[in-house]
This record gives C-alpha cells, sequence and structure tokens, in this order.
C-alpha cells in the first residue's frame, strides 16, 4: 500500500489519472513527455500532494472516473490506444471517458476485449497472468480429428516452449471451443499452424467472468457491478472501487 507522507509514485499517479497504463506512463516518463511541478519526472519519482503533474502539456488529478466497458471487437480494428493507427480501437468505440484495452486480441480475430480508464487492473491481470481463462470458438481449414484435439489438449510446442494443457471441445466438423490460462502471442493461431491447420474464425467469447453475450460486432456495454465485482475480486482486489 502507498505510504501517503511518501507521495505516490508518478507511474501510479498517472495511471490512477485514467490516462493510461502504469506501463504506458513508464514509456511517456522514460520520453520525457510528462512534468512534475515543472520539471522533467523521472522514474521512480512520487508525487506528494500539491504537485503538479502534467502530459504533453495535460494537467493530471491522480484520480479519475473509473470505466469498465466490455466490446466485441470487429474484424479489422486494432488494440491499441496509439492514434498513428487509423484502426485504432479507442477512436473506434469512442467512449467520451480516456479508456484503453486490457490486453490484445489480433487484428484479424474478434470478441471480447476488455476496455477501461483504471490503469491498476492492467497490472492485477499482468500479476495473474498463466492462471484466469480466456475461452474461443475457433473454425479451421481442416477437421477437427481426436488426434489433432488430443494434441491441441496436451500441449504444443510454439514460441521455444510448450503451450500449457487446456480445455477442448469439438463444436462442428471444423469447429471446436477452446479454453486457455496463457497468452502467448497469436498462440491459438501458432498452436494450430504447428499442427498442420489454418485459423479461418477466430472469436473470444469469455475472459474470466465476463461474457460477450449477444452483444454484436462493434457492440459495447458497461459492466454491471456484480461482474465488476467479481472481476476484481478473482484479481484479489476485493470489491468495485466507486467513482470519486
Amino acid at each position: 500500500m502507498e505510504n501517503r507522507s511518501e507521495g505516490k509514485r508518478l507511474n501510479k499517479f498517472i495511471a490512477d489519472s485514467g490516462y493510461c497504463s502504469r506501463r504506458e506512463a513508464d514509456r511517456l516518463i522514460g520520453e520525457g513527455r510528462v512534468r512534475v511541478d515543472g520539471r522533467t519526472g523521472a522514474l521512480g519519482d512520487r508525487v506528494l500532494p500539491g504537485m503538479r503533474v502534467t502530459v504533453d502539456g495535460k494537467p493530471l488529478s491522480g484520480t479519475g472516473d473509473r470505466v469498465y466497458i466490455v466490446l466485441n471487437k470487429p474484424r479489422g480494428i486494432v488494440c491499441t490506444a496509439d492514434p498513428r493507427e487509423p484502426m485504432n480501437v479507442v477512436d473506434y468505440v469512442g467512449h467520451p471517458a480516456r479508456i484503453f484495452p486490457v490486453g490484445r486480441l489480433d487484428k484479424d480475430s474478434e470478441g471480447l476485449l476488455l476496455m477501461t480508464s483504471d490503469g491498476e487492473i492492467v497490472n492485477r491481470l499482468l500479476r495473474a497472468a498463466g492462471g484466469h481463462e480466456r475461452e474461443y470458438e475457433v473454425e479451421i481449414d481442416r477437421p477437427v480429428t481426436p488426434e489433432f484435439a488430443a494434441k491441441m489438449m496436451a500441449g504444443v510446442p510454439i514460441l521455444d516452449t510448450v503451450t500449457l494443457p487446456c480445455k477442448l471441445r469439438r463444436t462442428g466438423a471444423h469447429s471446436f471451443n477452446i479454453v486457455l490460462v496463457q497468452g502467448l502471442n497469436r498462440q491459438i493461431r501458432r498452436m494450430c499452424e504447428a499442427l498442420g491447420a489454418n485459423v479461418v474464425r477466430l472469436r473470444r467469447v469469455r475472459i474470466m467472468n465476463l461474457r460477450l453475450g449477444n452483444l454484436r460486432p462493434g457492440q459495447w456495454r458497461d459492466l454491471t457491478e456484480a461482474e465488476l465485482n467479481g472481476l476484481l475480486g478473482e484479481l484479489g482486489d476485493g470489491e468495485a472501487r466507486p467513482n470519486p
């Protein structure tokens, strides 16, 4: 817990303002875009009450409305807040609050994406990496044979490692449902390719206790209080924090 007499770490102050995640805040600080009381901020700086913090000249308060939404991301939208990417998900959603995506979903993939103004949730998800479930519906260009399913569930050699065991259920001749507790880069696509199949369609339908439900591509909704409390509880943070 932060010691108030010592102030708040600069990256946490920025994240708590709803500006970006702590990791992104570290990048902004390293690029010299953050100023504290008029001087260039440094990694490890602490912000005491009354200090003025700005990013690219914009003042931050250290607190902000906490927004949590789930989006059914369509294909072609990129999971980044970078305005230089014309198809970035932040501009696509156009939310009035400053939100950013939590985790990634490939440009060619679709489905459930969590977006928030709470920079701390990214850190809690990273700390829980390897433990929380993500569920996908997948269609491939080859039959889903018992041998294919068994190899997928046992673990597939990709990216100089072997994927963790996972759950898989065949849903059609060329389709299956898979539950992962791992988040390697383009993991499902790489696993399928290693077994001689290409992914035709990939849709994420669940992250931990959050489900896509009947959201159509491009639609989003706020998390319910029960969903948010469940999510933060699984991440070890008790109940949802009220907006200031």
